[in-house]
């Protein structure tokens, strides 16, 4: 089965694309130079290739397994997590006083869409131990940072996040576990968890949980929840590993996809309580773990974009393999592979159109995300930090549904052998599936847009981002005119899309809600191409770069804007059309025959 390959030259593109230079710049980030860049990408790639793809089959078919209350993860996992590990790759966006590398937050991105792509199952565990990390830096006490950033930011101990409980789902308000407060300070945690990504494993030897428990007093909804941190393990003053803390998991759950990724109900106080230590201030946890939901959201989001390069790959190299069928208009004797098929390269220009699309969209969003952090500039920082607020569940719930349509088409350009586990494909499309529901599902993601992101502001934000998509139109010139053309259209329907949802009644805002933040991608996507192809065509005509490259990028890019972009229509219909066809179906008429 072929491993997985990064695609350096379009991760560096999208980079350039996004404004790495200008990220270089801040503050903190002067060592990150184009040649550092570079040899972290090349790197990272040879790691994700060579150790993390290999293991991606196999994991799957084994997956995670619980035995005598120990989660053993699949075979080679515990080797290549101690690879890892001491590679520093954990570190790579954190601070050189906790063993990190300092570089960064896109290019720590870049670096994650490999893991996910070589080995989604694997890549989660990073993933929430750099969230995890986020949340400690910044709202942990100085005994807090002592005591656990650094083996978790090194890799040597792993981060989670405990939110979900079987009566709560999504709905943070009805959180119930307990905490108790001792004299000493501490707290006892009674409580069970569940859906916690790698709540328990093999491959370190402690683990810190980050839980959402109530205290005794506090207000019910979601303003009396309280963040702790709860270690597999407590810590000894001298930094060592101490005895168990009162947490188990007691079971695994069975998935659709992402086996070797242990998916655990964790149990809290079953004997007695689990001891934690408070995060901040009591009451406001809800508040410093959307640190780490948001950190999450993101690079949830880039999960789709690197599922949907793996279903790609895998499909172009099946499609240059396969010979069935001359396609319509050969006049040959050899009959060529399927790739000749309309059909077949229609599929493959989805694929490859929609991950480029998405790649660009969420590395700009981190790109956004390190200025906001590191910009002199306060009002530059604060510009920066809306933009990421904005385009977070943009990235997050487009970027994954985008994933499941790109794993399915490859399931689909397989034909057949696609639906045979054997092959590969199918594996892709099981293993995006989880995305558009993780960390808030895609619908919540759209809630989110449009209420909070959108109508709190009267659409301000939104209309900043619009303008300088206008901008972009602009550098669309001589050849490419076409594409600006077709660009400021679908602007135009976001513009009359978000004017429609600015002050509508909130029945309406929440029925038109998946299909504006279906929009937004679309149109942001659009955005991202346009720029990819100004600045291909600007590097042809100056003779800089892989010609071929640019070439390819261009049509990609006229792909996208010619078949994908004008869907843009439909979803402003229905942003446009109001509440009533969603809510006026009575529940009767959704079972009048059953």
């Amino acid at each position: 089965m072929a491993e997985y390959t990064a695609p350096l030259k379009d991760m560096s593109f999208a980079l350039k694309l996004a404004g790495m230079d200008d990220v270089a710049a801040l503050p903190g980030y002067e060592e990150a130079s184009e040649d550092l860049v570079h040899a972290v990408l090349e790197e990272a790639g040879k790691f994700a290739h060579g150790v993390l793809s290999p293991l991606n089959w196999e994991g799957d078919q084994h997956g995670a397994v619980l035995e005598n209350g120990v989660v053993r993860t699949a075979p080679g996992w515990k080797d290549a997590y101690k690879q890892f590990a001491e590679g520093g790759w954990n570190g790579v966006p954190f601070d050189p006083e906790y063993a990190g590398q300092g570089l960064p937050w896109t290019l720590a991105t870049a670096c994650n869409e490999m893991w996910q792509s070589a080995n989604m199952s694997f890549g989660l565990c990073p993933m929430l131990n750099q969230g995890a990390c986020e949340v400690i830096s910044h709202y942990g006490t100085e005994e807090q940072k002592r005591t656990y950033l650094e083996k978790m930011v090194s890799g040597e101990w792993t981060g989670t996040m405990n939110l979900t409980e079987p009566a709560a789902g999504s709905d943070l308000s009805q959180v119930r576990t307990k905490a108790l407060r001792n004299d000493d300070g501490t707290y006892k945690i009674i409580g069970q968890k569940i859906y916690i990504t790698y709540g328990d494993h093999d491959m370190t030897d402690n683990i810190v949980h980050l839980v959402l428990a109530r205290t005794p007093d506090a207000p019910e909804g979601v303003k009396g929840i309280s963040l702790f941190i709860v270690p597999k393990y407590t810590v000894t003053a001298d930094g060592s590993v101490g005895e168990r803390n009162d947490v188990r998991c007691v079971s695994l759950e069975h998935k659709l996809g992402i086996h070797a990724s242990p998916t655990a109900v964790m149990a809290y106080g079953d004997d007695g309580g689990a001891t934690g230590y408070l995060v901040g201030e009591e009451n406001r946890g809800l508040e410093y773990m959307f640190m780490m939901m948001n950190n999450a959201r993101l690079n949830v989001g880039l999960q789709g974009v690197s599922i949907a390069e793996r279903a790609y790959q895998k499909a172009l190299g099946y499609a240059q393999e396969r010979v069935q069928s001359k396609p319509v208009g050969f006049k040959g004797d050899k009959v060529p592979t399927i790739i000749a098929h309309a059909d077949v390269r229609r599929m493959l220009l989805t694929m490859k159109a929609y991950t480029e699309a998405t790649r660009a969209l969420a590395y700009y969003a981190m790109a956004q995300f390190d200025v906001a952090e590191r910009h002199a500039e306060p009002e530059v920082r604060k510009a920066a930090a809306e933009r990421v607020a904005l385009l977070t569940p943009v990235v997050k719930a487009w970027s994954t549904d985008i994933g499941v349509e790109v794993a399915s088409l490859g399931v689909q350009v397989h034909g057949g052998l696609g639906f045979v586990e054997e092959t590969g494909a199918a594996q892709y499309y099981r293993d995006a599936r989880i995305a558009p529901i993780y960390e808030g599902t895609n619908g919540i993601q759209a809630n989110d847009l449009v209420f909070r992101k959108v109508a709190r502001d009267k659409g301000a934000a939104a209309a900043s981002c619009i303008a300088e998509m206008r901008e972009t139109v602009k550098t669309a010139e001589g050849d490419l005119a076409y594409m600006g053309e077709a660009l400021a259209e679908g602007i135009d329907s976001l513009q009359k899309a978000t004017d429609a949802l600015v002050g509508a009644d909130p029945v309406t805002v929440a029925a038109a809600a998946y299909p504006y933040l279906r929009l937004f991608g679309t149109v942001a996507g659009a955005w991202m191409m346009v720029k990819a192809a100004v600045a291909s065509a600007k590097a042809k005509a100056a003779g800089e770069g892989d010609p071929t490259f640019h070439s390819a990028k261009l049509a990609t890019a006229r792909f996208y804007i010619t078949n994908l972009l004008p869907q843009h229509s439909g979803h402003l219909a229905a942003v446009t059309a109001g509440a009533g066809p969603v809510m006026d179906v009575t529940e009767d008429e959704f079972a009048v025959d059953l």
